[in-house]
């Protein structure tokens, strides 16, 4: 009842004494263990992108080779438009496909073992009883 939780006297006046605190409230405070979990399992949500396979290389194009004063670089075929004669495929052209193209199984998601989770968990809970903090 009430009496025995906050100590009543015998004419049932309740003297004003706190409820004990959970123990989790005096565990350490680590906020390099909080900030490096969060940081970690923050990164979980993450979702795979990439760009196609094929980007930068749907143009049939070759280089023209030495001796015309331009550079090496392969270049579009035909006439008539202005797309032709202008570089394609390398990183540095316009249109080209990009340097290392993304790809889908790029390492997002990081492992945070169990036991640190639950000292992030106690530790944030502890700090969260301070006014200071």
């Amino acid at each position: 009842g009430i009496n025995a939780e906050y100590g009543g006297c015998e004419d049932g006046a309740l003297i004003s004494r706190q409820p004990a605190l959970p123990a989790i409230f005096k565990s350490p405070i680590r906020p390099d263990v909080v900030s490096f979990v969060h940081t970690n399992i923050s990164k979980n949500h993450r979702q795979a992108y990439a760009v196609s396979k094929e980007a930068g290389h749907q143009t049939s194009a070759e280089s023209w080779g030495t001796g015309r004063a331009v550079a090496r670089i392969p270049r579009g075929r035909g006439g008539g438009t202005h797309r032709s004669g202008q570089g394609a495929y390398c990183n540095m052209c316009r249109s080209g496909r990009m340097f290392a193209p993304t790809k889908t199984w790029r390492k997002r998601h990081r492992r945070v073992n169990r036991k640190m989770r639950r000292d992030a968990i106690c530790s944030a809970v502890a700090a969260s009883a301070l006014p200071a903090l």
